[in-house]
Protein backbone atom coordinates (compact mmCIF):
# COMPACT_ATOMS: atom_id res chain seq x y z
CA UNK A 1 0.00 0.00 0.00
CA UNK A 2 1.36 3.38 -0.96
CA UNK A 3 1.28 5.60 2.12
CA UNK A 4 2.22 9.24 1.86
CA UNK A 5 2.10 12.03 4.39
CA UNK A 6 3.01 11.91 8.06
CA UNK A 7 0.49 14.43 9.41
CA UNK A 8 -3.25 13.76 9.79
CA UNK A 9 -5.37 15.76 7.39
CA UNK A 10 -7.68 18.44 8.76
CA UNK A 11 -11.35 17.62 9.28
CA UNK A 12 -13.13 17.10 5.97
CA UNK A 13 -16.52 18.76 5.47
CA UNK A 14 -19.44 16.48 4.63
CA UNK A 15 -20.35 16.32 0.91
CA UNK A 16 -23.30 18.40 -0.20
CA UNK A 17 -25.99 17.52 -2.69
CA UNK A 18 -24.76 18.50 -6.12
CA UNK A 19 -21.07 18.14 -5.20
CA UNK A 20 -20.52 14.98 -7.24
CA UNK A 21 -19.10 16.47 -10.48
CA UNK A 22 -16.82 18.81 -8.58
CA UNK A 23 -15.63 16.02 -6.23
CA UNK A 24 -15.12 13.57 -9.07
CA UNK A 25 -12.97 16.05 -10.96
CA UNK A 26 -10.88 16.86 -7.89
CA UNK A 27 -10.52 13.22 -6.88
CA UNK A 28 -9.44 12.16 -10.37
CA UNK A 29 -6.87 14.97 -10.23
CA UNK A 30 -5.34 13.38 -7.08
CA UNK A 31 -7.03 15.41 -4.33
CA UNK A 32 -7.06 12.99 -1.35
CA UNK A 33 -9.60 14.99 0.64
CA UNK A 34 -11.98 15.08 -2.32
CA UNK A 35 -11.60 11.31 -2.73
CA UNK A 36 -12.38 10.87 0.98
CA UNK A 37 -15.49 13.04 0.72
CA UNK A 38 -16.57 11.13 -2.37
CA UNK A 39 -16.20 7.87 -0.44
CA UNK A 40 -18.41 9.26 2.35
CA UNK A 41 -21.01 10.30 -0.23
CA UNK A 42 -21.15 6.82 -1.75
CA UNK A 43 -21.31 5.27 1.73
CA UNK A 44 -24.28 7.50 2.61
CA UNK A 45 -26.00 6.33 -0.59
CA UNK A 46 -25.41 2.70 0.41
CA UNK A 47 -22.78 1.92 -2.23
CA UNK A 48 -20.12 0.46 0.09
CA UNK A 49 -18.04 -1.00 -2.75
CA UNK A 50 -17.63 2.39 -4.43
CA UNK A 51 -16.95 4.02 -1.07
CA UNK A 52 -14.16 1.50 -0.45
CA UNK A 53 -12.52 2.29 -3.81
CA UNK A 54 -12.48 6.05 -3.19
CA UNK A 55 -11.25 5.61 0.38
CA UNK A 56 -8.39 3.45 -0.88
CA UNK A 57 -7.43 6.21 -3.32
CA UNK A 58 -7.66 8.83 -0.57
CA UNK A 59 -5.69 6.71 1.91
CA UNK A 60 -2.97 6.16 -0.66
CA UNK A 61 -2.78 9.95 -0.85
CA UNK A 62 -2.30 10.28 2.89
CA UNK A 63 -5.85 10.74 4.20
CA UNK A 64 -5.95 9.32 7.74
CA UNK A 65 -9.74 9.29 8.01
CA UNK A 66 -10.00 7.14 4.89
CA UNK A 67 -7.49 4.66 6.30
CA UNK A 68 -9.56 4.50 9.49
CA UNK A 69 -12.78 4.00 7.53
CA UNK A 70 -11.16 1.21 5.55
CA UNK A 71 -10.19 -0.48 8.79
CA UNK A 72 -13.84 -0.39 9.91
CA UNK A 73 -14.99 -1.57 6.45
CA UNK A 74 -12.73 -4.62 6.47
CA UNK A 75 -13.48 -5.41 10.12
CA UNK A 76 -17.22 -5.48 9.36
CA UNK A 77 -16.70 -7.64 6.29
CA UNK A 78 -14.55 -10.19 8.11
CA UNK A 79 -11.21 -9.37 6.51
CA UNK A 80 -9.09 -9.21 9.66
CA UNK A 81 -5.67 -8.86 8.02
CA UNK A 82 -6.82 -5.99 5.81
CA UNK A 83 -8.46 -4.29 8.80
CA UNK A 84 -5.23 -4.54 10.78
CA UNK A 85 -3.25 -3.10 7.86
CA UNK A 86 -5.49 -0.06 7.47
CA UNK A 87 -5.83 0.57 11.21
CA UNK A 88 -2.03 0.43 11.49
CA UNK A 89 -1.74 2.98 8.70
CA UNK A 90 -4.03 5.41 10.54
CA UNK A 91 -2.75 4.60 14.03
CA UNK A 92 0.82 5.09 12.92
CA UNK A 93 0.08 8.81 12.53
CA UNK A 94 -1.15 8.96 16.14
CA UNK A 95 -4.87 8.58 15.46
CA UNK A 96 -6.25 7.56 18.86
CA UNK A 97 -9.41 5.82 17.70
CA UNK A 98 -7.57 3.82 15.04
CA UNK A 99 -5.02 2.75 17.65
CA UNK A 100 -7.83 1.71 19.99
CA UNK A 101 -9.64 -0.31 17.32
CA UNK A 102 -6.38 -1.91 16.26
CA UNK A 103 -5.52 -2.87 19.83
CA UNK A 104 -8.99 -4.34 20.34
CA UNK A 105 -8.65 -6.47 17.21
CA UNK A 106 -5.20 -7.69 18.17
CA UNK A 107 -6.35 -8.60 21.69
CA UNK A 108 -9.73 -10.14 20.94
CA UNK A 109 -9.04 -11.77 17.56
CA UNK A 110 -5.36 -12.66 17.76
CA UNK A 111 -4.82 -12.84 21.51
CA UNK A 112 -1.71 -10.67 21.12
CA UNK A 113 -1.79 -8.89 24.49
CA UNK A 114 1.69 -7.36 24.17
CA UNK A 115 0.97 -5.65 20.85
CA UNK A 116 -2.51 -4.66 22.00
CA UNK A 117 -1.11 -3.02 25.12
CA UNK A 118 1.30 -0.94 23.04
CA UNK A 119 -1.48 0.31 20.76
CA UNK A 120 -3.85 0.92 23.68
CA UNK A 121 -1.14 3.12 25.19
CA UNK A 122 -0.92 5.13 21.97
CA UNK A 123 -4.69 5.46 21.90
CA UNK A 124 -4.90 6.42 25.57
CA UNK A 125 -2.10 8.93 25.29
CA UNK A 126 -3.93 10.39 22.29
CA UNK A 127 -7.05 10.98 24.36
CA UNK A 128 -9.15 7.80 23.97
CA UNK A 129 -10.80 7.04 27.29
CA UNK A 130 -11.85 3.65 25.92
CA UNK A 131 -8.19 2.80 25.39
CA UNK A 132 -7.28 4.09 28.84
CA UNK A 133 -9.94 1.87 30.43
CA UNK A 134 -8.95 -1.22 28.45
CA UNK A 135 -5.34 -0.61 29.38
CA UNK A 136 -6.26 -0.26 33.06
CA UNK A 137 -8.11 -3.58 32.99
CA UNK A 138 -5.14 -5.28 31.33
CA UNK A 139 -2.83 -4.01 34.09
CA UNK A 140 -5.31 -5.18 36.72
CA UNK A 141 -5.33 -8.66 35.19
CA UNK A 142 -1.53 -8.59 35.13
CA UNK A 143 -1.45 -7.91 38.88
CA UNK A 144 -0.23 -4.32 38.60
CA UNK A 145 -2.89 -2.34 40.50
CA UNK A 146 -0.78 0.80 40.79
CA UNK A 147 -0.40 1.21 37.03
CA UNK A 148 -4.02 0.14 36.54
CA UNK A 149 -5.19 2.93 38.83
CA UNK A 150 -3.27 5.52 36.81
CA UNK A 151 -5.00 4.51 33.58
CA UNK A 152 -8.40 4.17 35.28
CA UNK A 153 -7.87 7.67 36.67
CA UNK A 154 -7.19 9.03 33.19
CA UNK A 155 -10.37 7.40 31.84
CA UNK A 156 -12.46 8.46 34.84
CA UNK A 157 -11.25 12.04 34.67
CA UNK A 158 -12.40 12.04 31.04
CA UNK A 159 -15.88 10.93 32.11
CA UNK A 160 -15.75 7.13 32.12
CA UNK A 161 -18.10 6.15 34.97
CA UNK A 162 -17.08 2.48 34.86
CA UNK A 163 -13.45 3.35 35.52
CA UNK A 164 -14.50 5.69 38.33
CA UNK A 165 -16.41 2.75 39.82
CA UNK A 166 -13.35 0.50 39.50
CA UNK A 167 -11.17 3.16 41.11
CA UNK A 168 -13.56 3.20 44.04
CA UNK A 169 -13.15 -0.55 44.51
CA UNK A 170 -9.36 -0.45 44.16
CA UNK A 171 -9.26 2.30 46.78
CA UNK A 172 -11.66 0.38 49.04
CA UNK A 173 -9.53 -2.76 48.89
CA UNK A 174 -6.50 -0.65 49.81
CA UNK A 175 -8.27 0.96 52.77
CA UNK A 176 -8.25 4.43 51.22
CA UNK A 177 -11.63 5.74 52.33
CA UNK A 178 -11.45 9.28 50.92
CA UNK A 179 -10.50 7.96 47.47
CA UNK A 180 -13.26 5.36 47.70
CA UNK A 181 -15.92 7.96 48.41
CA UNK A 182 -14.57 10.38 45.80
CA UNK A 183 -14.69 7.93 42.90
CA UNK A 184 -17.96 6.21 43.81
CA UNK A 185 -19.59 9.62 44.14
CA UNK A 186 -18.19 10.64 40.75
CA UNK A 187 -19.50 7.47 39.12
CA UNK A 188 -22.89 7.78 40.82
CA UNK A 189 -23.24 11.33 39.53
CA UNK A 190 -22.43 9.94 36.09
CA UNK A 191 -25.41 7.61 36.29
CA UNK A 192 -23.56 4.46 37.39
CA UNK A 193 -26.18 2.61 39.48
CA UNK A 194 -23.75 0.07 40.95
CA UNK A 195 -21.57 2.88 42.32
CA UNK A 196 -24.61 4.54 43.89
CA UNK A 197 -25.42 1.21 45.52
CA UNK A 198 -21.84 0.75 46.72
CA UNK A 199 -21.91 4.25 48.21
CA UNK A 200 -25.07 3.24 50.04
CA UNK A 201 -23.37 0.12 51.39
CA UNK A 202 -20.30 2.11 52.39
CA UNK A 203 -22.38 4.67 54.28
CA UNK A 204 -24.43 1.92 55.90
CA UNK A 205 -21.20 0.22 56.99
CA UNK A 206 -20.06 3.60 58.36
CA UNK A 207 -23.26 3.86 60.44
CA UNK A 208 -24.88 6.56 58.32
CA UNK A 209 -28.24 4.94 57.47
CA UNK A 210 -29.85 8.18 56.27
CA UNK A 211 -27.03 8.85 53.81
CA UNK A 212 -27.13 5.21 52.73
CA UNK A 213 -30.85 5.38 52.03
CA UNK A 214 -30.39 8.37 49.74
CA UNK A 215 -27.89 6.45 47.61
CA UNK A 216 -30.03 3.30 47.62
CA UNK A 217 -32.88 5.39 46.24
CA UNK A 218 -30.60 6.80 43.55
CA UNK A 219 -29.56 3.29 42.52
CA UNK A 220 -33.16 2.03 42.69
CA UNK A 221 -34.17 4.59 40.06
CA UNK A 222 -32.15 2.46 37.65
CA UNK A 223 -33.93 -0.72 38.84
CA UNK A 224 -30.93 -1.92 40.88
CA UNK A 225 -32.22 -5.06 42.68
CA UNK A 226 -29.75 -4.83 45.56
CA UNK A 227 -30.83 -1.28 46.28
CA UNK A 228 -34.49 -2.32 46.18
CA UNK A 229 -33.71 -5.08 48.66
CA UNK A 230 -31.95 -2.70 51.03
CA UNK A 231 -34.84 -0.24 50.81
CA UNK A 232 -37.17 -3.12 51.63
CA UNK A 233 -35.15 -3.73 54.78
CA UNK A 234 -35.27 -0.03 55.69
CA UNK A 235 -39.06 0.04 55.29
CA UNK A 236 -39.41 -3.19 57.28
CA UNK A 237 -37.36 -1.73 60.15
CA UNK A 238 -39.85 1.15 60.25
CA UNK A 239 -42.83 -1.21 60.32
CA UNK A 240 -44.00 -0.03 56.89
CA UNK A 241 -45.01 -3.43 55.51
CA UNK A 242 -46.65 -2.21 52.31
CA UNK A 243 -43.61 -0.21 51.23
CA UNK A 244 -41.35 -3.09 52.22
CA UNK A 245 -43.42 -5.44 50.09
CA UNK A 246 -43.08 -3.16 47.05
CA UNK A 247 -39.31 -2.98 47.33
CA UNK A 248 -38.84 -6.69 48.07
CA UNK A 249 -41.05 -7.64 45.16
CA UNK A 250 -39.05 -5.37 42.85
CA UNK A 251 -35.86 -7.12 43.94
CA UNK A 252 -37.54 -10.53 43.83
CA UNK A 253 -38.63 -9.98 40.24
CA UNK A 254 -34.94 -9.91 39.30
CA UNK A 255 -34.69 -13.55 40.43
CA UNK A 256 -33.04 -12.99 43.81
CA UNK A 257 -34.06 -15.95 45.99
CA UNK A 258 -33.44 -14.20 49.31
CA UNK A 259 -35.69 -11.31 48.27
CA UNK A 260 -38.34 -13.70 47.00
CA UNK A 261 -38.29 -15.28 50.46
CA UNK A 262 -38.48 -11.88 52.17
CA UNK A 263 -41.37 -10.87 49.91
CA UNK A 264 -43.09 -14.06 51.05
CA UNK A 265 -42.57 -13.20 54.72
CA UNK A 266 -43.96 -9.68 54.27
CA UNK A 267 -46.96 -11.01 52.36
CA UNK A 268 -47.68 -13.42 55.24
CA UNK A 269 -47.62 -10.49 57.67
CA UNK A 270 -50.01 -8.59 55.40
CA UNK A 271 -52.35 -11.58 55.23
CA UNK A 272 -51.89 -12.14 51.49
CA UNK A 273 -51.33 -15.91 51.56
CA UNK A 274 -51.68 -16.31 47.79
CA UNK A 275 -48.83 -13.87 47.16
CA UNK A 276 -46.78 -15.41 49.96
CA UNK A 277 -47.25 -18.83 48.39
CA UNK A 278 -46.12 -17.44 45.02
CA UNK A 279 -42.89 -15.94 46.36
CA UNK A 280 -42.01 -18.80 48.71
CA UNK A 281 -42.65 -21.20 45.84
CA UNK A 282 -40.37 -19.33 43.43
CA UNK A 283 -37.54 -19.13 45.96
CA UNK A 284 -37.98 -22.77 46.96
CA UNK A 285 -37.95 -23.91 43.34
CA UNK A 286 -34.70 -21.97 42.95
CA UNK A 287 -33.07 -24.00 45.72
CA UNK A 288 -33.52 -21.74 48.75
CA UNK A 289 -33.85 -24.12 51.71
CA UNK A 290 -35.30 -21.57 54.12
CA UNK A 291 -37.98 -20.63 51.59
CA UNK A 292 -38.78 -24.30 50.98
CA UNK A 293 -39.22 -24.82 54.72
CA UNK A 294 -41.52 -21.82 55.05
CA UNK A 295 -43.43 -22.80 51.92
CA UNK A 296 -44.09 -26.18 53.52
CA UNK A 297 -45.33 -24.51 56.72
CA UNK A 298 -47.59 -22.20 54.71
CA UNK A 299 -49.09 -25.01 52.63
CA UNK A 300 -50.00 -26.96 55.74
CA UNK A 301 -51.16 -24.06 57.93
CA UNK A 302 -53.17 -22.12 55.35
CA UNK A 303 -54.20 -24.72 52.78
CA UNK A 304 -54.12 -28.01 54.72
CA UNK A 305 -51.84 -29.45 52.03
CA UNK A 306 -49.90 -32.13 53.93
CA UNK A 307 -48.48 -33.73 50.78
CA UNK A 308 -47.19 -30.37 49.55
CA UNK A 309 -45.76 -29.56 52.96
CA UNK A 310 -43.98 -32.90 53.11
CA UNK A 311 -42.55 -32.38 49.62
CA UNK A 312 -40.99 -29.00 50.45
CA UNK A 313 -39.84 -30.10 53.91
CA UNK A 314 -37.98 -32.93 52.20
CA UNK A 315 -36.39 -30.53 49.70
CA UNK A 316 -35.23 -28.27 52.51
CA UNK A 317 -34.08 -31.13 54.76
CA UNK A 318 -32.00 -32.65 51.98
CA UNK A 319 -30.38 -29.22 51.55
CA UNK A 320 -29.37 -29.27 55.24
CA UNK A 321 -32.23 -27.40 56.93
CA UNK A 322 -32.57 -28.49 60.56
CA UNK A 323 -36.16 -27.36 61.16
CA UNK A 324 -37.37 -28.96 57.93
CA UNK A 325 -35.81 -32.29 58.93
CA UNK A 326 -37.61 -32.21 62.27
CA UNK A 327 -40.96 -31.25 60.67
CA UNK A 328 -40.52 -33.92 58.01
CA UNK A 329 -39.81 -36.54 60.67
CA UNK A 330 -42.99 -35.54 62.48
CA UNK A 331 -45.14 -35.76 59.35
CA UNK A 332 -43.68 -39.16 58.45
CA UNK A 333 -44.39 -40.45 61.97
CA UNK A 334 -48.03 -39.37 61.71
CA UNK A 335 -48.23 -41.08 58.31
CA UNK A 336 -46.91 -44.31 59.83
CA UNK A 337 -43.55 -44.20 58.03
CA UNK A 338 -41.63 -44.69 61.25
CA UNK A 339 -38.40 -45.95 59.72
CA UNK A 340 -37.66 -42.89 57.61
CA UNK A 341 -39.09 -40.62 60.31
CA UNK A 342 -36.59 -41.96 62.80
CA UNK A 343 -33.73 -41.36 60.36
CA UNK A 344 -34.57 -37.68 60.14
CA UNK A 345 -35.37 -37.24 63.83
CA UNK A 346 -32.36 -39.14 65.11
CA UNK A 347 -29.78 -37.31 63.05
CA UNK A 348 -31.14 -33.99 61.71
CA UNK A 349 -28.73 -31.49 60.10
CA UNK A 350 -27.25 -29.08 62.68
CA UNK A 351 -29.09 -25.77 63.15
CA UNK A 352 -27.86 -23.06 60.80
CA UNK A 353 -26.85 -19.55 61.80
CA UNK A 354 -30.26 -18.10 62.49
CA UNK A 355 -29.42 -14.57 63.54
CA UNK A 356 -29.49 -11.62 61.19
CA UNK A 357 -26.26 -9.65 61.45
CA UNK A 358 -26.52 -5.90 61.90
CA UNK A 359 -27.08 -3.97 58.63
CA UNK A 360 -23.67 -2.33 59.07
CA UNK A 361 -22.02 -5.74 59.14
CA UNK A 362 -23.94 -7.16 56.17
CA UNK A 363 -22.98 -4.04 54.21
CA UNK A 364 -19.30 -4.70 55.00
CA UNK A 365 -19.73 -8.32 54.00
CA UNK A 366 -21.33 -7.39 50.68
CA UNK A 367 -18.64 -4.86 49.83
CA UNK A 368 -15.92 -7.38 50.67
CA UNK A 369 -17.58 -10.09 48.57
CA UNK A 370 -17.87 -7.72 45.60
CA UNK A 371 -14.24 -6.59 45.96
CA UNK A 372 -12.98 -10.18 46.12
CA UNK A 373 -15.00 -11.27 43.07
CA UNK A 374 -13.72 -8.44 40.84
CA UNK A 375 -11.60 -9.35 37.81
CA UNK A 376 -12.00 -13.10 38.09
CA UNK A 377 -11.59 -13.53 41.84
CA UNK A 378 -13.28 -16.53 43.46
CA UNK A 379 -16.63 -15.25 44.78
CA UNK A 380 -17.37 -15.71 48.47
CA UNK A 381 -20.92 -15.92 49.87
CA UNK A 382 -22.08 -12.71 51.51
CA UNK A 383 -23.97 -14.79 54.09
CA UNK A 384 -20.76 -16.57 55.13
CA UNK A 385 -18.85 -13.29 55.52
CA UNK A 386 -21.76 -11.81 57.47
CA UNK A 387 -21.78 -14.88 59.73
CA UNK A 388 -18.09 -14.34 60.56
CA UNK A 389 -18.75 -10.69 61.42
CA UNK A 390 -21.96 -11.44 63.29
CA UNK A 391 -20.38 -14.23 65.32
CA UNK A 392 -17.54 -12.05 66.51
CA UNK A 393 -19.97 -9.29 67.43
CA UNK A 394 -22.12 -11.79 69.34
CA UNK A 395 -19.43 -13.63 71.31
CA UNK A 396 -17.53 -10.48 72.33
CA UNK A 397 -20.62 -8.46 73.32
CA UNK A 398 -20.34 -9.30 77.07
CA UNK A 399 -16.82 -7.82 77.17
CA UNK A 400 -16.32 -4.24 78.35
CA UNK A 401 -12.56 -4.36 77.90
CA UNK A 402 -11.39 -5.93 74.64
CA UNK A 403 -7.67 -5.69 75.39
CA UNK A 404 -7.38 -9.41 76.17
CA UNK A 405 -10.26 -10.73 74.08
CA UNK A 406 -8.33 -13.64 72.54
CA UNK A 407 -7.34 -15.15 75.89
CA UNK A 408 -10.83 -14.53 77.31
CA UNK A 409 -12.56 -16.32 74.43
CA UNK A 410 -10.07 -19.18 74.39
CA UNK A 411 -10.42 -19.70 78.14
CA UNK A 412 -14.24 -19.60 78.12
CA UNK A 413 -14.76 -21.73 75.01
CA UNK A 414 -11.81 -24.10 74.97
CA UNK A 415 -11.13 -23.17 71.32
CA UNK A 416 -7.39 -22.86 70.68
CA UNK A 417 -6.16 -19.29 70.90
CA UNK A 418 -4.56 -19.45 67.42
CA UNK A 419 -7.95 -20.25 65.91
CA UNK A 420 -9.55 -17.35 67.78
CA UNK A 421 -6.78 -15.03 66.57
CA UNK A 422 -7.29 -16.22 62.99
CA UNK A 423 -11.03 -15.52 63.22
CA UNK A 424 -10.29 -12.05 64.57
CA UNK A 425 -7.77 -11.43 61.81
CA UNK A 426 -10.25 -12.23 59.02
CA UNK A 427 -12.92 -10.20 60.77
CA UNK A 428 -10.47 -7.27 60.98
CA UNK A 429 -9.76 -7.50 57.25
CA UNK A 430 -13.47 -7.31 56.44
CA UNK A 431 -14.07 -4.37 58.77
CA UNK A 432 -10.84 -2.51 57.92
CA UNK A 433 -10.03 -3.24 54.26
CA UNK A 434 -6.39 -2.90 53.32
CA UNK A 435 -5.13 -4.15 56.68
CA UNK A 436 -4.49 -7.64 55.21
CA UNK A 437 -5.30 -9.59 52.02
CA UNK A 438 -8.91 -10.66 51.50
CA UNK A 439 -9.62 -14.20 52.78
CA UNK A 440 -9.40 -17.12 50.36
CA UNK A 441 -12.26 -19.67 50.07
CA UNK A 442 -10.27 -22.22 52.11
CA UNK A 443 -9.47 -19.64 54.76
CA UNK A 444 -13.10 -18.60 55.00
CA UNK A 445 -14.18 -22.24 55.36
CA UNK A 446 -11.72 -22.71 58.25
CA UNK A 447 -12.80 -19.48 59.94
CA UNK A 448 -16.49 -20.36 59.58
CA UNK A 449 -15.81 -23.69 61.30
CA UNK A 450 -14.14 -21.80 64.17
CA UNK A 451 -17.06 -19.36 64.41
CA UNK A 452 -19.59 -22.18 64.58
CA UNK A 453 -17.51 -24.08 67.13
CA UNK A 454 -17.26 -20.96 69.27
CA UNK A 455 -21.01 -20.42 69.24
CA UNK A 456 -21.68 -24.07 70.05
CA UNK A 457 -19.22 -24.14 72.95
CA UNK A 458 -20.45 -20.83 74.35
CA UNK A 459 -24.09 -21.84 73.95
CA UNK A 460 -25.09 -18.89 71.78
CA UNK A 461 -27.27 -19.05 68.69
Amino acid sequence: MAWQGEVAAPAVPAPRVGDEPELLAAAHAGDAQAAHRLGKLYAQHGDRAAAKLWWELAAAGGNVDSAYNLGIWHEKHGSLEEAVTWYEAAAGTGDAEAATNLATLLLEQRGDAEAARAWFEIGATGGSRTAARRLALMYEDAGEPGTAREWHRRAATDGDAASAHDLGFLAYAAGEEEETVHWWECAARGGHAESAYCMGLYLHASRDPEGAEAYYRLAARSEHPGAASRLGGVALSRGDLRTARGWYEQAAAAGRAEDQRMAGFVCVELGDTAAASHWFGRAAAGGDAEAAFNYGLLLIAEFGDLAGGQHWFRQAAEAGHHGAAVELGGLLSVAGEHGEAQEWLADPPPPAWGRHAEPELTARAELAAAAIARRGGVPLAVADLAEVLGTWDLVTRPLHNHSDVFAWLAARSGVHMSAVEHLASVRGTLVRPGSAPWPSPNELEHVLATARDLRRRLGVR
